[in-house]
């Protein structure tokens, strides 16, 4: 029986395949996914998103030289664009020679100028340090996120997730405070709700809570 990730990723890539016209990145999707991928979606990306959506496979972009290049995967909701490159580390790596560095310098410049967000992920990482790898692309997806909170939050209590959504490491009340512009006490009263509603939680603090980020079970809206 196929595990809840297996069936979401079979129609994921089967729907990537059937809505696809261009023959070159058709082939590609065809052929299926490299392994280092697969390991992302699976270890990082499904854990930490739940789901596949605004992600694209295999995603072709042009080259300086009127060429074709594709991005292993590309999450572009609402138009914004941003790049998950999965970069292995066996002897292709460890013997990178001049060109193929250059080449790597060039297609990260590339898609800088073409206005993508970029998101380069060792391989390595995947496997030795999956859940540090899921907090960076929750914080990832955060960028391209607005409004889609809870209706049920308050306006201060909404923009506190928002900005949890964005950071790359836990964040003290301070930091919060001087966001909302509010006062310290009251930016903690918003943090400890947030805490007991379980859409944040505590990262260090004992007694007194010193710094919070978000919860890793917090749903990521399509």
């Amino acid at each position: 029986m196929l595990s809840t990730f297996d069936r979401k990723y079979e129609e994921w890539l089967e729907k990537n395949i059937v809505q696809e016209k261009n023959q070159r990145r058709l082939e590609l999707l065809k052929n299926g996914l490299g392994h280092g991928t697969i390991e992302f979606l699976r270890d990082v990306w499904f854990p930490a998103v739940q789901h596949f959506d605004h992600l694209y496979p295999e995603w072709e972009v042009r080259d300086f030289h009127n060429g074709y290049r594709y991005v292993d995967l590309a999450y572009m909701p609402g138009g914004i664009k941003g790049a998950i490159e999965i970069q292995g580390y066996g002897p292709h790596a460890r013997d990178l020679n001049v060109r193929r560095f250059k080449d790597l310098c060039w297609r990260h410049c590339l898609l800088a100028l073409d206005h993508w967000i970029l998101l380069p992920i060792a391989y390595l990482s995947i496997k030795d340090e999956s859940q540090r790898c899921q907090q960076l692309v929750l914080s990832f997806i955060g960028r391209f996120m607005a409004t889609d909170v809870s209706s049920e939050l308050t306006c201060l209590e909404a923009e506190t997730i928002r900005f949890a959504r964005r950071q790359l490491w836990p964040f003290t009340p301070m930091e919060m405070a001087a966001h909302l512009q509010i006062s310290d006490q009251y930016a903690r009263r918003i943090l400890h709700k947030l805490v007991e509603l379980k859409h944040l939680e505590v990262a260090s603090g004992n007694k007194r809570y010193r710094k919070y980020c978000l919860r890793n079970t917090y749903p990521i809206f399509g």
